[in-house]
C-alpha cells in the first residue's frame, strides 16, 4: 500500500483581535461544507479555506509524496490484528467486540507511521557528483527520523511495567516478557496439533498444559495462523470444559502461554480461567495473586470481579505486604482504574513505611497508580514523597518524574522545593522527552499555576520539531497551558501556527473527545487569538449537540468562548451559540456565584464599605458584568466631576435605612432635613465631606489617603487604568466613567507571583473593550486591610476609586 502525503505551507500568524473574512470565504463554505467534514474528516483539512490566522496558499504549492515504506509498520500491525479477528471468529460471542479492537490497533498504529509533513517534500535530483554526499545526507536525514519517531513512541502498556526490572522479586509478581525461552521448533509445534487431532482433546491436564507452554513458544510469525487453527480451537475446549481439573499453578502456566500467544480479550478460554480463579481466589497466595491480576493487564482483558476480590484480599492482609507485593499492587489498582478508598487509606501508611526503601523508578509507579485510580491522597504523605523527589530529581528518569507531577497537580499541592528544582532539571532534558511527557509537564505547570520561564520557552523551543506527534489531547493541552499562564513564546508565530495547524488535522478526533477542541479553543482566547476555521467548527449546533452529550461538564467552556467571540471578533460571520444557550448557562453561573462568590468575606466588605463610602446601595452593583468570565465585579459609576452616579435599581430607595448610606447626621444636615430646603449637594456628597473631614482637614475630595499607620503601604498600581474603548458599547453616561472594580485572590495569579492567569487577562481586556475602566483590589493589598481598622480600609477604598488617573484616563 502506498501511502500520500499532501503537504500544506501556512503563513505566519499575526496575533489578532478581528476575522479575516471576505465573500468569497463565506460562499466556498456553504451548506455543503459542514457535510463534507463529516463525511471525510481526513481530508477536510486539505480544502483552501480562509481562517482568522491561518491560509491555506495556491493549490500550485502543493506536493505529493510516494512513499510505500510510510505504513511498514502498520502492515505488520494489521497481520498481528488479523489473526486477533480470525480467532474471535471461533466463537460468536467474541466476532464483533474483537473486530473493533482491530480496527482500533491499526488505526493508531498508521498514525504513528506516517513521516512528519514537514519532510514530505521530494529532494530535487542530485547532480553526478552530488549524489554519493547527496545520499549520505539522505541516509543520515533518514536515520535522524527514525531515532525521534522511535524516541515518541509510547506504549501505554509496557512503560508503566519499567520498574518490574529493577528487583528480582518481581518475577514471581509479575509477568517476564524478558524471560528467556527456546523457541519450539516448528515441526515439533506441528506434531502436538497432529497429537491434539487424533485424541480429540482427550488430554489430562497436565498434558493440556505441557501443549499450552509448548506451542506458546513457537515462532511468533506462527501464532497468528495458531489462532485459527481448529486444533487449537481443540485444546481450548478441552480447557474449558476440564477447567476445575486443573491445579492453580497449571492455571496459572496456561494463563501465561495465552499472553505469549496474544490470544484475544474476549477468547472463551480466558472467560472460563477469569471465572475459575474467582472462585480460587482465597485458596491462593498474594504472588499468585498478583501474577494473575499482571497477566490480565498483558492480555488488554477488563477483570472488574477478579479485582474486586483481589483487594478484598489485599485488605484483609495489608500489614503483610512486602515492598515489591505493595509496589506491584498499587500498580494493578492503577491500571484497573479503581481505587477502594478503605483499602487507599491503608496503603497511606504502607507508603510511608517504605516511601526511603523505594527506588525512584517504585515511587514514579507508585504516583502513576494513585493518579490513574484518582484515589485521594494525604497532603502529608504527598508532601514526604515531593520531599524525596526534589533532593533525587537528577538522578529520577524523565518518565517516573512525570508520574511524580501527575499526581501533584491532581492533588494540587505546591511544593516549593520541588517546582524549584524542576525549573533547574527538565528544561535540559525537554528535546529528548517524547511529546506527550512534554504535555505533562506543560500542564503540570499550568495546573499549579506555576510559571517557570525556562520550562515554557524550552518547551516552546522544541515543539514545533514535534508537532507531527501531537494526538488532539496533547495539542490542546500546549494551547491551554500557554494560554493558562499568558506566556507568549519568544518563537510565538511558529508555536501557535504549528499547534494550531495540527488541531486541524487531528479535527476528526473532536468528533469522539469535543473537550480538547474547546480546551485548545480557550486557550487561544486567552492570549487573543481566534482561529476562525475551528471556532466555526465548535460553535455549530451538531457540536452543541456533542458537548451536552459529554460526560463532562462543556457547556461552560462553550458559553466563554462563545461570548468572548462576539465581543472580541465583531466581524465574525460564522456559527453562533444559540440565546436559549446563553441563558441557560447566564442562569446556571449566576446561582453559583450567589451561593459560592458574592458572599465571600473579602468581597461582602468592600461592597459594605462602598456603600457606606458613596452613600447608599443605589451607587454599587455587585455582580457578574461578563458572567461568561465566571468572577464578580463591583460597579462604580462616576461623573467626570468625580462624583457617583446612581445606577443600581435593584435596591429601591424604600428598602433603604439612612443608617445604611454612610451619612454622619451632623446638626447641619438635620437643619436641613427639618426644614425641607433643597441643597445642590445631595446626601451621599454631605456624608462624603464629613467622612473627609473626620479623616482630616487637609484632604481634599480627590486626593490619596491619609494613613497615620506607616505600616501599610498603599501604592499606585501602574499600568492598572488603560484607556478604555467606548466605539464599541457607548457610556451610559457620556461624560463619565464606568468602573469595575476588582476583588482579586490568590487564585487569579500565578504562584507567589503577580502575574494575572489566561482567563482574568481575558476578562479585563473584555472590559475594556466594553468601556469599562478595571479597577483591582489586589489580594496582597485587601487582605491584610480586612483585619485592621474601618478608617483605613475606606481610606484605601477611597483612593482606589476617587484616583485622579481614573477620570483623566476615562476623559
Amino acid at each position: 500500500m502506498a501511502t500520500v502525503l499532501i503537504r500544506r505551507r501556512f503563513p505566519r500568524l499575526s496575533r489578532v483581535t478581528t476575522f479575516l473574512t471576505t465573500a468569497k470565504c463565506k460562499a466556498e463554505s456553504g451548506s455543503n461544507k459542514s457535510k463534507q467534514e463529516e463525511e471525510n474528516p481526513e481530508t477536510s483539512n486539505s480544502r483552501p479555506e480562509s481562517t482568522a490566522t491561518i491560509h491555506l496558499l495556491d493549490p500550485l504549492d502543493y506536493r505529493v509524496l510516494y512513499n510505500p515504506s510510510a505504513y511498514a509498520k502498520s502492515r505488520a500491525a494489521s497481520q498481528r490484528s488479523a489473526a486477533r479477528s480470525c480467532s474471535q471468529a471461533l466463537t460468536d460471542d467474541s466476532t464483533s467486540t474483537g473486530t473493533s479492537q482491530v480496527q482500533h490497533t491499526f488505526t493508531a498504529t498508521s498514525a504513528q507511521a506516517l513521516p512528519p509533513v514537514r519532510n514530505a517534500l521530494p529532494k530535487p535530483k542530485p547532480h553526478l557528483k552530488q549524489t554519493i554526499p547527496a545520499r549520505l545526507t539522505a541516509a543520515q536525514t533518514e536515520k535522524k527520523e527514525a531515532e525521534m519517531e522511535k524516541a515518541e513512541m509510547h506504549d501505554s502498556k509496557e512503560d508503566p511495567r519499567v520498574f518490574q526490572q529493577g528487583r528480582p522479586e518481581y518475577r514471581s509478581l509479575s509477568f517476564d516478557k524478558f524471560e528467556p525461552i527456546e523457541t519450539l521448533p516448528s515441526e515439533e509445534g506441528d506434531s502436538i496439533l497432529h497429537s491434539i487431532h487424533i485424541s480429540k482433546g482427550s488430554h489430562s491436564p497436565g498434558t493440556v498444559t505441557d501443549y499450552f507452554c509448548k506451542l506458546s513458544r513457537l515462532p511468533v510469525e506462527r501464532h497468528a495462523e495458531l489462532m485459527i487453527d481448529h486444533r487449537f480451537n481443540t485444546l481450548c475446549c478441552s480447557t474449558i470444559e476440564n477447567i476445575q481439573s486443573f491445579s492453580t499453578s497449571e492455571l496459572i502456566d496456561i494463563l501465561k502461554a495465552c499472553v505469549r500467544l496474544v490470544v484475544p480479550p474476549t477468547h472463551p478460554v480466558l472467560n472460563a480461567c477469569e471465572n475459575e480463579f474467582c472462585r480460587r481466589v482465597w485458596d491462593m497466595n498474594l504472588d499468585q495473586l498478583l501474577l494473575v491480576a499482571d497477566c490480565w493487564r498483558c492480555l488488554g482483558r477488563s477483570v472488574p470481579s477478579y479485582l474486586s476480590i483481589l483487594f478484598s484480599y489485599a485488605n484483609m492482609h495489608w500489614k503483610e505486604l512486602t515492598l515489591p507485593q505493595f509496589v506491584q499492587l498499587v500498580y494493578i489498582i492503577g491500571e484497573g482504574r479503581r481505587s477502594p478508598a478503605d483499602l487507599m487509606q491503608k496503603l497511606e501508611s504502607v507508603i510511608l513505611k517504605y516511601l526511603d526503601s523505594c527506588t525512584l523508578e517504585e515511587v514514579g509507579t507508585i504516583c502513576l497508580g494513585l493518579f490513574k485510580s484518582i484515589s485521594g491522597i494525604s497532603e502529608h504523605v504527598m508532601r514526604k514523597i515531593a520531599d524525596r523527589v526534589s533532593l533525587e530529581m537528577e538522578d529520577m528518569s524523565t518518565y517516573a518524574l512525570v508520574n511524580v507531577l501527575k499526581i501533584l497537580r491532581y492533588t494540587r499541592m505546591d511544593h516549593l522545593p520541588l517546582l524549584r528544582k524542576l525549573g533547574k532539571v527538565v528544561p535540559a532534558r525537554i528535546p529528548t522527552t517524547n511529546i506527550q511527557g512534554i504535555m505533562h509537564i506543560s500542564l503540570s505547570c499550568s495546573s499549579l499555576h506555576y510559571y517557570d520561564e525556562g520550562i515554557l520557552t524550552a518547551v516552546a523551543t522544541s515543539l514545533p520539531s514535534k508537532v507531527i506527534y501531537c494526538r488532539s489531547k496533547d495539542a490542546a493541552k500546549f494551547l491551554w497551558s500557554f494560554g493558562c499562564l499568558d506566556y507568549e513564546p519568544p518563537n510565538e508565530e511558529e508555536f501557535y501556527s504549528s499547534l494550531i495547524e495540527q488541531m486541524l488535522r487531528k479535527r476528526h478526533e473532536f468528533e469522539k473527545f469535543p473537550e480538547h477542541l474547546l480546551t485548545g479553543l480557550l486557550g487561544l482566547a486567552f492570549v487573543k487569538r481566534f482561529p476562525e476555521e475551528l471556532i466555526h467548527y465548535a460553535l455549530r449546533d451538531e457540536f452543541v449537540h456533542k458537548v451536552r452529550e459529554s460526560k463532562y461538564e462543556l457547556r461552560k467552556d462553550l458559553f466563554t468562548l462563545g461570548k468572548s467571540v462576539e465581543i472580541e471578533c465583531p466581524g465574525y460571520q460564522g456559527s453562533r451559540l444559540s440565546p436559549q444557550l446563553y441563558e441557560e448557562m447566564t442562569e446556571i453561573v449566576l446561582n453559583f456565584a450567589e451561593q459560592e462568590i458574592f458572599v465571600r468575606p473579602e468581597i461582602v466588605e468592600a461592597v459594605s464599605l462602598l456603600k457606606s463610602m458613596l452613600g447608599g446601595p443605589e451607587y454599587v452593583k455587585n455582580h457578574m458584568i461578563l458572567p461568561h468570565t465566571r468572577s464578580s465585579d463591583l460597579e462604580v459609576h462616576l461623573a467626570m466631576d468625580g462624583h457617583p452616579i446612581p445606577f443600581n435599581s435593584s435596591d429601591t430607595v424604600a428598602d433603604k435605612k439612612l443608617t445604611d448610606t454612610g451619612v454622619s447626621l451632623t446638626d447641619d444636615l438635620m437643619a436641613q432635613l427639618i426644614k425641607g430646603k433643597s441643597n445642590s449637594q445631595s446626601p451621599a456628597e454631605v456624608g462624603r465631606q464629613e467622612w473627609n473631614k473626620a479623616l482630616t482637614p487637609r484632604a481634599s475630595f480627590l486626593a490619596g489617603p491619609v494613613i497615620t499607620d506607616t505600616r501599610l503601604q498603599v501604592t499606585t498600581p501602574s499600568g492598572s487604568f488603560p484607556g478604555a474603548s467606548p466605539s464599541l458599547v457607548p457610556l451610559q453616561q457620556p461624560q463619565g466613567v464606568r468602573l469595575a472594580i476588582q476583588v482579586s485572590n490568590r487564585n487569579h495569579y500565578c504562584y507567589l507571583s503577580k502575574r494575572l492567569l489566561g482567563l482574568h487577562c481575558l476578562k479585563r481586556r473584555q472590559l475594556k473593550q466594553l468601556g469599562y475602566v478595571v479597577v483591582e483590589l489586589p489580594f496582597w493589598e485587601w487582605f491584610p486591610l480586612l483585619k485592621r481598622t474601618r478608617l483605613e480600609k475606606l481610606s484605601y477604598l477611597h483612593y482606589k476609586v476617587f484616583n485622579p488617573v481614573l477620570l483623566s484616563k476615562a476623559g
